[in-house]
C-alpha cells in the first residue's frame, strides 16, 4: 500500500515518522513530497527507507492514500496543481479546511477524510480526530487503524472539529506549558532543569495513564492524593485561588473561536 504525504513540515514529517514505526504501512511505501530539500533530508536521516522527493505529482502517482499536510492557505493551490482519482483516498490535516471545501478543490467523488492529529504522532501517542465523506466502512476502518497505531484515533462529526482541536491539538501545547512551569518551580527549589523536566513530564504521563487505563475520573484520582491537612490539598487550593481551572477553560475556548 503506497501512502503519499504532501508536506514534510512539523506535522507531515511527524506523521511520516510515526507511520514508519507502525505495522500497517512499510517505511519504503511512504513517499513524502516537499519543496524544502532540507526538510526532506532531515526526514531521510531519521528513516532512510522513506522515499523523499520535491514533485507532488510524482509522489501521488499510484498512491492508495494521499495525505495533505500543508498550511490551510496552501490547500487550494496544492490540490489544483495535481490530479487525484476516485480510487484514491484523500486525507487532509489542514485545520479549518472543511470537507466541503476539499471536495470543491478535488472536483471528484473520491473518499475524503479530515483529520486533526497532534505532534505527539511522531512518538505514536497522538490524539487524532477523524471525520469523513463518501468513505466505505472498509476505508474508514483502514484510516482508523493506521492512526490508532500512532496513538488514539476517535471518529467525530465535523461540527465538533473546532472544539476537539482546542482540547487536544492546541491542548498539547497547554500540557507542555504546565511542564515548563513545573520545571521553573523545580529550578527555583534547587532541582536541575533536566531533572525537573523529567520529574514533571513523567508525572503527567502517569496521570494520563491513570485516566486512560482505568474506569475513573480526575476528581477521584485527585482525592486519592489529597490527604486531609496534607501538602497536596494546599497546592490544589492555591491553584484554584489563582484561577487555574478557569485559565485552562478560557484558553481552550479561545482556541475554538
Amino acid at each position: 500500500m503506497k501512502v503519499a504525504i504532501i508536506g514534510a513540515g512539523n506535522m507531515g514529517g511527524a506523521i511520516a515518522l510515526g507511520m514508519a514505526k507502525g505495522t500497517i504501512v512499510a517505511a519504503n511505501e511512504i513517499y513524502v513530497a516537499d519543496p524544502s530539500q532540507a526538510n526532506l533530508d532531515k526526514l531521510k536521516q531519521q528513516v532512510p527507507a522513506i522515499n523523499t522527493l520535491t514533485d507532488n505529482a510524482i509522489a501521488i502517482k499510484d498512491a492508495d492514500i494521499v495525505i495533505l499536510a500543508v498550511k490551510p492557505w496552501l490547500v487550494n493551490a496544492v490540490l489544483e496543481a495535481i490530479t487525484l482519482s476516485n480510487n484514491q483516498i484523500l486525507v487532509s490535516i489542514a485545520a479549518g479546511v472543511t470537507i466541503e471545501a476539499l471536495r470543491s478543490y478535488t472536483r471528484n467523488e473520491m473518499p475524503i477524510f479530515r483529520l486533526i492529529p497532534n505532534t505527539a504522532i511522531s512518538q505514536m501517542e497522538s490524539m487524532t480526530f477523524v471525520t469523513s465523506d463518501k468513505a466505505s466502512s472498509e476505508q474508514q476502518e483502514l484510516i482508523m487503524n493506521i492512526f490508532n497505531e500512532m496513538g488514539l484515533a476517535m471518529a467525530i462529526t465535523e461540527d465538533k472539529m473546532g472544539a476537539a482541536t482546542a482540547l487536544a491539538s492546541c491542548g498539547i501545547a497547554y500540557a507542555l506549558k504546565y511542564i515548563q512551569a513545573g520545571m521553573q518551580a523545580g529550578i527555583e527549589m534547587g532541582i536541575y532543569p533536566k531533572d525537573a523536566m523529567t520529574m514533571v513530564a513523567q508525572s503527567m504521563k502517569g496521570a494520563a495513564e491513570l485516566i486512560l487505563n482505568n474506569d475513573t475520573h480526575p476528581a477521584i484520582e485527585i482525592d486519592k492524593v489529597c490527604t486531609p491537612g496534607g501538602i497536596t490539598i494546599k497546592g490544589i487550593n492555591e491553584l484554584e485561588h489563582n484561577g487555574f481551572s478557569s485559565a485552562i477553560i478560557k484558553a481552550m475556548k479561545a482556541s475554538n473561536k
